[in-house]
């Protein structure tokens, strides 16, 4: 079962398609995150939604969100991937222990060896503000970033 909103979101370090140990807690007080949980690189569904955000990377960074995708790949094949489609945010590697953080969060499908799709936005205080996850095979829309993006502001 996938975490609650309102709830504190487990911390992590996990290795970018760069090599780079990215830990969650990092952003701490300074800014909002999206976790983009997405099951396997070079994929159709994850391309276009990854593409998608690509191309709307201001909407993130208007909203001062640093957004971060995260798949059992390796981080060589996150590498391949990012660079051949230009993404210009982070791909972490959940490679080893297999899915770890994504079992902490509540989305790895244990039948399928990879994690579903599923969204969080955390607050600069580390708390789950709004999560959505899609039916296998089902694409997350960019409504959905945009409304989950909208309870990460003040009332």
């Amino acid at each position: 079962m996938a975490l609650e909103n309102d709830t504190q979101a487990p911390d992590f370090e996990l290795v970018s398609q760069y090599g780079e140990r990215i830990q969650l807690s990092r952003y701490r007080g300074e800014k909002s995150v999206a976790l983009v949980f997405f099951p396997l690189a070079f994929s159709g569904i994850c391309s276009g939604e990854l593409c998608e955000l690509r191309d709307n990377l201001a909407l993130f960074a208007d909203n001062s969100v640093e957004l971060i995708g995260i798949s059992v790949d390796s981080r060589h094949t996150l590498r391949a991937w990012g660079d051949q489609e230009g993404y210009g945010f982070s791909l972490l590697a959940d490679f080893w222990p297999h899915g770890a953080v994504a079992k902490e969060y509540g989305v790895f499908l244990d039948d399928k060896g990879f994690a579903n799709r599923a969204t969080f936005l955390i607050d600069p205080d580390g708390i789950i503000r709004a999560s959505f996850i899609t039916a296998p095979g089902e694409a997350r829309s960019l409504a959905a970033y945009r409304a989950a993006l909208d309870e990460l502001q003040p009332a």
